[in-house]
């Protein structure tokens, strides 16, 4: 609209209006055709937005009295009424009467604008006057390159993918061709490489667990044999024997591991990552770094549409934990988000702001939130490193659960400098903070079982161990100059981005001869599980594609056998349900076809002797036996450990300790089946060309409805019944050995549900049922996350709103988005519309493309605040949740 000045023309007239906050009467006098105007509305609105502003009450009225008479008696813009221009002069009169300290992006933004961070963001709480003042003034203000920005200037660096050569025969012929390059250079670093002790070491330890591990897989199969009825002397026999064995041997990998854990938690180990210096002599002491000595380490977290309350509570738990030991400004935090929900973008602004401003940390306390979200968490990653990693000799990656204490990442910090050749430190976090019963049945069994097979893990790993994403710390240069993952060719699943990027990772930092160690005797580390199986589930058919694209990289060149051995390790852990899963079909249908098809009992031709089939039911037995003390003996041991260091009491003491052990035994065999079903279809939809929706996990305790529980175990229930209804028609003995399973399938649905109800945990809790240390007594990292989260009053039910009502919201928001730009005329019409219809439908007609449209555009949401504040028609403001009258019986007008 053309808007021009309107001169003051007219009589002039007089009004009084009540002010609605104290006793008085404001005289107005002006145009009489201005008087028509709302001015008790005008009045009362800057009433409501120095209310907004955080203005002292008593100085509201006044403000809002001297606002109103400037706006009767000033020129007026063609359009106008009296709630815009009234606004406008109150604004002017608040950067006049409340100046704040000069700030540098002052030149570059508004003057309001500037005025509202310096008042209410870069300040210690929103606030004008006086109470600001005795406030006093922060040290650190959230600037960058003279502009308002929540991130540090950048100093970019490169990371680009290296060449992998992942065709082995390619690799072959090339070197028999001499056309290999850097094959001679290879060759040097592997011998300094197996001159190292650890290496050594190594190269026993894991020829040890291969020996332990095919041995008795041998056996094994070779009792498999015994017990069929032919002796394996048919293509379904040998195909049983076949995957029992692989899937004997992958079950003994663990129970093996889970002994040398043992060994090393009764023993120790010299090659500990945590030993102190001077008693392992393996590691010797690395010299003072000059450009990593003084440097703070960063500590990362991605997030994606997380629970903002739950991921800044765990970041200033941290915070505190450093602050305690004095050691906070050595660690910077940045908080890495992919969000896009419009809702939870303006939340996550606003707790970074109120974090930085709480504890005056506007220099070390960033926030970024990328518009283009390529690769996901490892794109994200990648993109600090590329602006902001080569100011950092360490940065500590966390999940959007993950909790650290400040004592850990100070001696993670120092483990890094003491040990030049270490990339990567991964820690074992514990988990925490869940309450319902999956979820508390997943922590215990975690925390009593996990110390041991986290020692067994870095038993035979030594320097060649896993990362795991999160609640690690990281040496960055190396990470950066070869961790840039490539993108596999073809289509996914098993093409396209690598989504399981640590293994990978530490995959390439192995490569490069930086060495990855797991600090399994390190406390201090927390996590969180998912609450319900199908949350579990979720998780586990994203994790299960990722796993299956390493496959592709098995034979990478220049990956040492560890890791191709985790690869291995890592596929197998999804893909084993589909052998078992393939292992009790083909046993059904020996069994079946022995009862429709006579045997032959002469397979060799004509003979005096023929061959009976023979079943053995007591070898069978044997089998079983041996099985079960795979698999329930490292349980034993751990529960033995427990006692012996005296933490029995930290678990309910040792008769509850027990009985949590012989239920989780239970629990987990009617989940093993399932999970088993779970697994074996993500195996299958992978290998058929089925990808999978990304999302990020659930990080509250959600429980599961009968609905959802039927839609995603109703097929398994059915199919299991008709199963087992065919088993026992048809071959009632067999039908005895594997009714555990199929029970376990046909009960899946009422497990799931009860399974997810945290009535059922707290109850367990109460009888002191699946107790853990953090339960008994929490460390203060986990009560202060606990207490911020109880403390922290409920999100309001539309923040969106509050992006365009608040003044300081708005603010930050508008600050925090890039320059505008110029745009055609045609998207300015658009966006004009937009904000015609958004005003006018109030926020509750107004779906997410519009709001994430609003809020993508610093002019846009600008205007729509101003817009919202400056609306005098009482319907449009009521939409808003803006003031529409002045209270009952104050503010009448009189004409004289």
């Amino acid at each position: 609209m053309d808007k021009r000045l309107e001169p003051l023309a007219g009589p002039a007239l007089r009004m009084t209006i009540d002010g609605p906050t104290e006793p008085g009467r404001l005289r107005l006098e002006g145009p009489g055709h201005r008087l028509l105007q709302d001015w008790r509305l005008a009045h009362v609105r800057a009433v409501a937005y120095l209310a907004a502003l955080g203005v002292a009450e008593g100085e509201r009225d006044s403000l809002a009295r001297e606002a109103v008479a400037l706006a009767m008696s000033e020129p007026w813009e063609e359009g106008s009424d009296a709630v815009d221009v009234t606004l406008a002069q109150l604004r002017t009169l608040l950067l006049q009467r409340h100046p704040v300290p000069p700030r540098p992006w002052d030149g570059r933004v508004e003057p309001f604008l500037a005025w509202r961070l310096g008042t209410g963001v870069a300040a210690p709480a929103p606030g004008v006057g006086a109470a600001a003042a005795a406030r006093g003034t922060l040290r650190t203000a959230p600037v960058s390159g003279g502009r308002f920005d929540a991130m540090p200037p950048l100093q970019r660096t490169s990371m680009a993918p290296e060449p992998m050569e992942r065709r082995l025969l390619h690799r072959w012929f090339g070197r028999l061709r001499g056309r290999t390059p850097g094959a001679e250079a290879r060759k040097a670093f592997r011998r300094r490489r197996r001159a190292l002790a650890w290496t050594r070491v190594a190269f026993r330890r894991r020829l040890l667990l291969a020996t332990l591990v095919l041995l008795p897989t041998v056996v094994a199969s070779g009792f498999m044999v015994s017990v069929l009825p032919r002796g394996g002397g048919t293509p379904l026999e040998i195909a049983i024997v076949v995957v029992f064995g692989v899937l004997f041997g992958w079950i003994s990998i663990g129970f093996w591991a889970a002994l040398m854990g043992f060994w090393c938690l009764v023993r120790g180990d010299r090659f500990a990552i945590t030993r102190a210096p001077g008693t392992s002599v393996p590691f010797p002491a690395a010299a003072p770094d000059p450009e990593v000595e003084g440097r703070p380490t960063a500590i990362v977290m991605p997030i994606c549409n997380e629970p903002v309350d739950r991921v800044f509570a765990g970041l200033r738990a941290i915070e505190e934990s450093l602050a305690k030991i004095g050691a906070a400004g050595q660690f910077h935090f940045f908080v890495l988000s992919d969000t896009a929900d419009a809702q939870t973008i303006v939340r996550e602004e606003e707790a970074w702001a109120a974090w930085a401003r709480d504890v005056d940390g506007f220099d070390r306390i960033f926030y970024r939130r990328r518009r283009v979200r390529l690769r996901r968490k490892s794109g994200n990653v990648a993109d600090f490193c590329r602006r902001w990693g080569a100011r950092y000799p360490f940065m500590v990656m966390l999940d959007a659960d993950s909790v650290m204490q400040g004592a850990t990442l100070v001696r993670l910090v120092e483990l890094m400098r003491r040990h030049a050749d270490v990339g990567v430190i991964q820690t074992v976090p514990i988990a925490v903070q869940r309450r319902s019963l999956f979820a508390r049945v997943q922590q215990f069994s975690s925390r009593v079982y996990g110390p041991m097979f986290s020692a067994g893990l870095h038993f035979w790993q030594l320097g060649d161990g896993q990362y795991w994403g999160h609640n690690a710390i990281i040496r960055t240069a190396p990470f950066i100059k070869h961790c840039a993952l490539p993108r596999l060719p073809g289509k996914p699943p098993l093409g396209g981005e690598i989504l399981s990027h640590d293994f990978v990772e530490a995959a390439l930092m192995g490569r490069a001869g930086w060495t990855t160690w797991l600090a399994y005797d390190l406390g201090g580390s927390w996590e969180e599980v998912p609450s319900t199986l199908l949350e579990e589930m979720s998780r586990d058919r994203r994790w299960c594609q990722g796993n299956l694209q390493h496959l592709r990289l098995l034979f990478t060149e220049g990956l040492f056998g560890a890791h191709r051995t985790l690869f291995l390790n890592g596929a197998l852990s999804y893909v084993s349900a589909l052998l078992w899963a393939t292992f009790l079909l083909l046993s059904t249908w020996e069994a079946v076809a022995n009862v429709f098809f006579e045997p032959d009992y002469f397979p060799s031709g004509p003979s005096l002797f023929p061959e009976w089939p023979i079943w053995r039911p007591n070898w069978a037995l044997a089998l079983l036996a041996i099985t079960g003390m795979i698999l329930f003996v490292p349980k034993i041991l751990s529960v033995l450990l427990i006692a012996v260091h005296g933490q029995a009491r930290a678990f309910g003491g040792v008769l509850r300790l027990l009985a949590s052990v012989v239920l989780d035994v239970l629990l987990s065999s009617l989940l093993a089946p399932i999970r088993m079903a779970f697994h074996s279809r993500f195996v299958f939809t992978n290998l058929i060309g089925r990808t999978v929706v990304w999302r990020s996990q659930t990080r509250e305790d959600a429980e599961t409805s009968w609905r959802d529980a039927i839609r995603a175990h109703g097929f398994d229930t059915v199919f299991a019944s008709a199963w087992g209804a065919a088993l026992f028609g048809l071959n009632p003995a067999y039908f005895w050995w594997i009714l555990p399973i199929i029970g376990a399938l046909v009960l899946a649905i009422p497990v799931s549900v009860h399974a997810s109800r945290v009535a059922a945990g707290t109850r367990a809790r109460d009888r002191g049922l699946f107790l853990t240390p953090e339960e008994t007594d929490p460390p203060p990292e986990i009560r202060a996350v606990a207490a911020r989260l109880a403390a922290t009053p409920p999100a309001p039910p539309d923040v969106f709103v509050a992006a365009a009502v608040d003044p300081y919201v708005n603010a930050l928001h508008k600050a925090l988005l890039r320059p505008g730009r110029t745009l055609r005329a045609s998207i300015r019409a658009a966006h004009a519309a937009l904000l015609d219809e958004v005003v006018h439908k109030g926020p509750d007609e107004i779906g997410p493309a519009q709001r994430k449209e609003l809020l993508r555009h610093p002019d846009l949401i600008a205007e729509l605040h101003r817009r919202v504040w400056d609306e005098d028609d009482p319907e449009i403001a009521a939409l808003w949740d803006l003031p529409v009258a002045p209270p009952s019986g104050r503010g009448a007008a009189k004409r004289a």
